[in-house]
């Protein structure tokens, strides 16, 4: 066995080699490829601040209150005329209100009606029946049988995709939104509202109950002059939420047939990798910007405390290859310097440096020294 002396003066020995040979890698440092550092970074490998919908104040949307008791193109209405001649009781009639707005009301002719209220409605019907010499003092009653709604079809983030019926007077993107359940944690700020192609052919309106058939021809050939000898192409058109919600407009009002997608954000997860507690993958919050350090501390801090240097690896629209982007952490903390906002997809590696590298070489052969210098029993 090597004297006690000469045993602590090979130690020794080695523990200035290991230092020197630290100190010479430190000095020298890791050769590699061009790396961007944080400290001059060009601006187009920056993320601004992404768009949320989930901070938006969707009521804004809302369009302007309309009653639900005005009378609207397409709904069914129940016209009672009471002459006074007789002892019968009067017969009420069903009328459906056409296309362009009017209703054909037995004995008296058609009558625009679109947009009043029942009280309004009969006493444009009293008026007009004097006027056209039908009757000389009748007495009116018009009632709401059944509002014509729109089938609004919903997918993408929303709660529960579906189809849903809407009432004609309030069919809007957040009616249908909100019909849905509104939107998920991963919806998008970007709506788009896709209107089927109509066909000549298929641009007919259900005649409805009590009409005649010159009544039922009369409304299908308004409406068919409406939408047009040639029917209607199908169209498309996209709503951001959020430039809606700033601008309170809700946009277009929704037409029978309508399918509205909210688009879905399923982003790319960030990775952190490296000398880190916890590597892994890593979701990017819906509602709040996700930093450097968010994810060195989501990922469970550093393994080493001599890790500092950060390679940020980012793919960037237009570019071939990622690129990489040089951060300290101790600039990160102290300055704010590095601390780069994340975007799907970006991978934070905590580096091996040649300081990490020889501090824990030291460590290690540290632990081996005390362990090796215990004597055996």
């Amino acid at each position: 066995m090597a004297a006690p002396g000469l045993q602590k003066s090979t130690m020794l020995g080695r523990v200035t080699g290991l230092v020197l040979a630290c100190g010479v890698l430190v000095v020298s440092g890791c050769g590699g490829g061009h790396v961007y550092h944080a400290s001059k970074l060009p601006p187009d490998l920056l993320f601004s601040a992404k768009e949320n919908v989930q901070t938006v104040d969707l009521s804004r949307l809302a369009s302007p209150a309309v009653s639900n008791q005005l009378i609207d193109k397409g709904d069914v209405l129940e016209v009672t005329v009471e002459t006074g001649y007789g002892t019968e009781k009067p017969i009420p009639s069903l009328v459906r209100v056409g296309e362009d707005g009017s209703a054909m009301i037995p004995l008296v002719g058609r009558i625009p009606l679109a947009g009043m209220e029942s009280e309004a409605a009969e006493k444009a019907i009293v008026a007009m029946a004097v006027e056209r010499g039908v009757y000389r003092n009748p007495n009116v009653t018009v009632e709401m049988k059944r509002q014509r709604t729109n089938k609004i079809t919903v997918v993408g983030a929303v709660d529960k995709p579906d189809t849903y019926e809407l009432p004609r007077a309030s069919s809007s993107v957040l009616a249908a939104i909100m019909a849905a359940g509104g939107l998920t944690r991963h919806a998008g700020i970007e709506v788009e509202i896709r209107r089927p192609a109509r066909s000549a052919v298929a641009a007919t309106e259900p005649a409805g109950p009590a009409l005649t058939p010159a009544e039922s021809e009369n409304q299908q050939a308004s409406f068919r002059e409406r939408v047009g000898s040639q029917g209607r192409p199908a169209s498309s058109m996209k709503i951001n939420l959020v430039e809606a919600a700033r601008q309170a407009n809700g946009g277009p009002p929704l037409d029978d047939g309508d399918v509205v997608r909210v688009e879905v954000m399923d982003e790319e997860p960030i990775h952190v990798i490296g000398l880190i507690t916890k590597p892994g993958e890593f979701e990017l919050p819906a509602n709040q910007d996700l930093r450097v350090l968010d994810a060195v501390a989501l990922a469970g801090g550093v393994s080493t405390p001599w890790a500092d240097k950060i390679h940020l690896v980012r793919r960037m629209p237009g570019r071939d290859a990622p690129v990489v982007i040089e951060i300290s952490i101790k600039d990160a903390k102290r300055k704010g310097q590095g601390n780069l906002r994340l975007g799907a997809g970006d991978v934070v590696s905590i580096e091996q440096t040649p300081l990490t590298i020889c501090m824990n070489t030291l460590q290690n052969f540290a632990h081996f020294s005390v362990g090796a210098a215990i004597p055996l029993p």
